[in-house]
Order: C-alpha cells, then structure tokens, then sequence
C-alpha cells in the first residue's frame, strides 16, 4: 500500500453557514462538483450525520473510477466534519471550516492509502500523477462551490 496525503485551501466570499452547507450536503456534490459520478447513502447516521455511510465514485483527468465509502465519525457544527474512507482508498479527511472578514475559508487534510493493486504496483512512479490527479477534482469542487454560491 502507497500513503498519500494532501491538504487543499478554499476561501469563499460566502457565509461560512452557506458554504457548510453544500459540503455536509454529499449527496448533492454531483451536481456542483465536476468529477463526482455518483454518491449513494448506504447507512444513516444520527441528526449531525454521524454514522452515515456513503459510498462516492469520482472521476478525474486520468481515465479511471475510484469508489470508496466515507463514515462520517465527527461532527463540530461549522468548524469541521471528520470522516473515515474504506475501500479502494481507507483513511481520513477532516473538513475544517473558519470564518473572517467576510470570507469562509476551508481546509480539507486527506490522507489515505490505496488498496488498488494496480496502484500499488505503479505507486513509485505514478505518484506525481496521483497527486496532481487530487489537485484536479479539488480545484474542480472549488470551482463548482464557487459558482454555486454566486
């Protein structure tokens, strides 16, 4: 298994309220954020989302699916959601949120291994790709988010 981790910085001039929002709502990424197939809910959780299971599949620049599932595991209201991914990748992303001058400003740390063989056999020399693969769907949800709260 390769590791990876990323850390990716948005600033939105929109209420951190607004911004939260779209981003605790998953199942609606795929209408504002290129590169996100399909995100299906396989558990419920409480009424922060805690518990809930989603299963996403994202697609970028280079020509192949990643699916894996995300738990949500903790919820601070407009300060950050943490969540558990299992499957093709496992690991953790925590969503961080803050709020100054008039502008929302988000953080979102990833860091996963891969349990793709294919991946792992081409990690050593794919990882450049791998990562500007991350800085490409992320950009494109900065960019949907951004048009999405105009």
């Amino acid at each position: 298994m390769s590791e990876y981790s990323f850390v990716t910085n948005w600033s939105f001039d929109a209420p951190i309220e607004a911004v939260w929002a779209e981003i605790e709502n998953a199942d609606n990424w795929p209408t504002w954020w290129r590169g996100v197939r399909r995100v299906e809910l396989i558990k419920d959780g409480n009424t922060d989302g805690i518990g809930s299971i989603r299963r996403t599949t994202w697609r970028s620049a280079l020509p192949y699916d990643l699916i894996f599932d995300s738990e949500v595991i903790r919820v601070e209201k407009f300060k950050l959601i943490d969540i558990r991914a299992f499957g093709q990748l496992e690991g953790r992303g925590v969503w961080s949120f803050s709020f100054d001058n008039e502008t929302t400003h988000v953080r979102y740390d990833w860091t996963v291994v891969t349990n793709k063989r294919w991946m792992n056999l081409f990690a050593p020399i794919a990882k450049p790709f791998f990562r500007w693969n991350h800085d490409v769907i992320m950009k494109w949800g900065e960019d949907g988010l951004r048009n999405r709260l105009k």
